[in-house]
Order: C-alpha cells, then sequence, then structure tokens
C-alpha cells in the first residue's frame, strides 16, 4: 500500500477508501502526519486495518492512531465499531493481554520534599509490587475469591479494603464491567489467574514515578487532582496470564465459527463470530472476567504503592486520576449518519476519549472530558490529555495509548545494550529498577516513536487536548 492511494482529508487525517482493496466494507482513517503515515507504511499494520475493514457489520471507519504498530491481525492502535445486531467480535481486534491499561495517581507532595528518598523509594517500590514473567502477585485468590474479582473487578478490591470510593469513581467503568461470566473461562485461564493478581509482569509494562512538569489547563488539572511540581505514579499493566489464556482459547475455538457463519476472512488471525451468537456471547462473558481482573490488578498494585509511598513520606497522599483500558471490546451508543446506534466498539492499542458532557463520565469530568492518559517510553515524557466532542464523531471516542513500536523487541535487543541504556539514563537522573538487562533493552526510548510528534497528531486531529506533560524521574521494569 502506497501514500498515494489515501484522500488526504487534512495534516492529520488521511482516508483509504473501501474501493482500494476487494472485500473492504468501510473506509480506513488513519490519524498521521505525512511523514508518520510513510512509516506506518513500512509494516502490515496498515493493511491490517485494510482487511480488518472487510469484517460484517462494522459502521463508520476502521480507525488508525498515530502510535500505529503491526499487530496480531489487527493493528495495534486500531479501533473498529461493529453492529450489536449484525457486527461481529474479533478476539485478535481487542489483543491477548486483555485490558491492559494505565493508572494514573497524583500526590500532594511536591518533588523538592520527596527529592532526596526518590532513590530509597523506588526500590521499595520495586519490592512491594511483584513483577516479571509469570510472577506471583500480592495476592493468592482462593476460587470464591477469584470468582468475585471477575464478576466484581475493583469493587471487589474495595470490599476487602484495597481501593477507595475515589478510586472506584475514576476508574473507567467504575472498575467493573458487567456481564462476565466464569462458565465461560477455562481451568486453564483459572489456574493462571490465581496466584497473579496484583502483579506488573514483564515487556512494556512499568511503573514509573513521575514529575508534574507542565499544566496547560488549570482547571481541567485541578478537576483531574494534578498540580505542577508535584510527584505522580503511573501504573501499566493488564490481565496477565488470565487474560492471555482466555485469548489463546477463544482464537482456537473461533477457528471453525467463521466458516460456521459462512464468514468471508481476508486474514485467519481476524477470527470471529457473530455479536449475538452463542460463541460470540460467550467469548464477551470471558473477555469481560479478564477485564475485571486487570481492573482489580492495576487496582491491588496501586494500593501497594501508596502503602509504601505513605510509608517513605507520611502525611502526604497518592491520590487516583484515572484507570483506563486500551485492549477492549465495549459495547456504546454512537451516531452513525445521524443515527444513534449500539456497537461494540474494539480498541486494541487504543484508550477511551470521551468528551465533555458524556453521561458516562463522573461529575469532577464532565466539563474537562474524560483523562486521557498517553505514556511516552521509558525515559521520555507522558501526558494527560482530555477527550473531545470530535473524537466522539471521528474514533467512537477514542485515541492513543502511547508512543508506539519502532522496533520489534528482537531488533531492540539486537541494536541496544541493556546496561549501557540503564547507565545512561542513570546520567540523565533517572533512577531504574529492572528484573532484566535484556528486558530493559527491549524498552529503550529507542524502540519508540516520538511521543511529541503522537500528541502533535492527536492534537491536530482533534482527537484530545493537552492538560498536563510528566517527566521520569524513575521507572521499574519486570
Amino acid at each position: 500500500m502506497k501514500i498515494g492511494q489515501f484522500e488526504k482529508i487534512n495534516d492529520y487525517e488521511w482516508r483509504l477508501p473501501r474501493e482500494t482493496q476487494p472485500g473492504m466494507r468501510v473506509p480506513v482513517v488513519v490519524f498521521a502526519s505525512e511523514s508518520m503515515l510513510g512509516d506506518a507504511l513500512k509494516d502490515r499494520s496498515i493493511d491490517q486495518a485494510a482487511n480488518a475493514a472487510a469484517l460484517p457489520g462494522l459502521r463508520g471507519n476502521v480507525c488508525v492512531m498515530p502510535d500505529v504498530h503491526q499487530g496480531y491481525g489487527f493493528p495495534i492502535g486500531g479501533v473498529a465499531a461493529a453492529d450489536y445486531e449484525t457486527g461481529v467480535i474479533s478476539p485478535g481486534a481487542i489483543g491477548y493481554d486483555i485490558n491492559c491499561g494505565v493508572r494514573l495517581l497524583c500526590s500532594t507532595l511536591p518533588l523538592k520534599e520527596a527529592q532526596a528518598a526518590i532513590n530509597d523509594f523506588t526500590t521499595a517500590l520495586y519490592r512491594a509490587c511483584p513483577s516479571g514473567v509469570g510472577g506471583s502477585g500480592i495476592i493468592a485468590l482462593k476460587a470464591r475469591e477469584l470468582k468475585a474479582v471477575c464478576e466484581q473487578g475493583s469493587v471487589w478490591a474495595f470490599k476487602n479494603g484495597y481501593a477507595t470510593a475515589g478510586d472506584i469513581e475514576t476508574t473507567e467503568d467504575g472498575g467493573c464491567m458487567e456481564g462476565a461470566d466464569m462458565a465461560a473461562v477455562s481451568s486453564r485461564a483459572l489456574e493462571r489467574g490465581a496466584d497473579q493478581a496484583g502483579s506488573l509482569g514483564a515487556g512494556n509494562h512499568f511503573i514509573e514515578i513521575d514529575l508534574v512538569t507542565d499544566v496547560f489547563d488549570q482547571p481541567a488539572a485541578f478537576a483531574m487532582g494534578i498540580q505542577k511540581g508535584n510527584i505522580a505514579l503511573q501504573i501499566h499493566s493488564g490481565s496477565r496470564g488470565f487474560g492471555h489464556q482466555i485469548c489463546t482459547d477463544f482464537v482456537q475455538k473461533f477457528q471453525t465459527v467463521a466458516s460456521k457463519y459462512q464468514i468471508d476472512l481476508p486474514d485467519r488471525e481476524l477470527v470471529c463470530a457473530p455479536l449475538k451468537s452463542s460463541e460470540g456471547q460467550q467469548y464477551m462473558a470471558a473477555m469481560r472476567c479478564a477485564a475485571n481482573y486487570a481492573f482489580c490488578n492495576r487496582q491491588l498494585l496501586a494500593h501497594s504503592a501508596r502503602m509504601v509511598f505513605e510509608e517513605y513520606f507520611p502525611g502526604a497522599h497518592l491520590l487516583n486520576v484515572y484507570d483506563l483500558a486500551h485492549n477492549i471490546g465495549k459495547i456504546e451508543s454512537h451516531r452513525f449518519g445521524g443515527e444513534k446506534i449500539s456497537v461494540c466498539v474494539h480498541r486494541k492499542g487504543a484508550t477511551r476519549a470521551f468528551g465533555p458532557g458524556h453521561p458516562d463520565l463522573p461529575a469532577r469530568f464532565q466539563k474537562t472530558g474524560q483523562p486521557v492518559l498517553v505514556p511516552g517510553s521509558m525515559g521520555t515524557e507522558s501526558w494527560v490529555l482530555a477527550g473531545t466532542a470530535a473524537a466522539m464523531e471521528k474514533s467512537c471516542g477514542s485515541c492513543s495509548h502511547g508512543a508506539g513500536r519502532v522496533l520489534s523487541r528482537t531488533q531492540a535487543k539486537h541494536q541496544i545494550r541493556g546496561d549501557e541504556l540503564r547507565s545512561s539514563l542513570m546520567a540523565q537522573g533517572i533512577h531504574v529498577q529492572a528484573g532484566s538487562l535484556g528486558g530493559l533493552a527491549e524498552e529503550a526510548p529507542q524502540a519508540y516513536k516520538d511521543i511529541s510528534a503522537v500528541i502533535a497528531c492527536i492534537e491536530g486531529a482533534g482527537l484530545g487536548r493537552r492538560i498536563a506533560r510528566l517527566t521520569p524521574l524513575a521507572v521499574i521494569k519486570g
């Protein structure tokens, strides 16, 4: 695919007509600068979006975010809305780490009062928040507790003293997706999830201690609890082995479902089932279990982080700004051609970005729009944005979830030495705690796009507006 095949809408929006490729039912819209679009065309991400545009029952456009890169079947940084009555649900268009997401907590503590203890605090935080591949979590859940976590998510954490009412209010869906059913989850998935609640994992997951460097909208920042000069904390994790196994199970189960319902797949990695079919409903029930598990997982990590924070900084507090998902399938109402209909919005490597006045937002965000968290790469800035009315119209209220990779993990490990990277970060004043040097190299800043360019595209397209900029003080990796 070439840039010449796209219709330029403006400097940050490009439209691939549905006539471009046989089978496409809806156009593909890419939110990117011309140079970023050119970069995206170097892997299969745009081809994957065009393939996804052939799925039955889609409404609007398949949307591609500026942080896009190739994924399994569906691009990471992709959004697609399927009509609830006639559309399909595809596990590949949601991802293996179901409800991988980000939580931001901001403190009441200025950096000048914390600077001397940051390194020791980071070390203590690393010890208190389990990480690594297959690592056990803070809590080993018995069967009854695991069922409750799957059904209640962060609400279970609240009932058991691991969350505040404010945490629940400022978590997407109140930290609990309705319709979860453990009967749809395999015994293998339950086995993998039993001991991983409250764990970070590895890969691109992290805990980062940040400084609120700049505030661009003071009233919105105040509503979100963000204050310039204070310490903040980001947590990036998901549903761990539990969610991964659920996706694995249903990708396998769906291998024969497409032919059963006479769905012509342009790519077998896009295996799917009609939303209203028994198979589709079963996946949705299992996916919601994983989503709730992930909400609870990040809540447990936040609770543990708070305990350490309050030990090192007595009298100061970590308050939740927002917790949101970026690998999820959500039943939402959106307008298409003036008609409001119920759709399943697939967001893979894309985050919800509802604008001001949306009924699903808590009262404190009604005027500002939803907080949108866009972490940068390790050692670079991160951003807090606010959702917009334009995003509701253009992308079903969706936005970028981060910087987006430009190097695969294998390429990064070949090009970057973990020990040199750690030394470089330490020289910049960024304290690093990591489980392995190889894992550190995989997540080097050089492996990711320029986050400032991603933010410029988001703003240029109108999908989000700047609220605050964060810069890293310390990074914890599995």
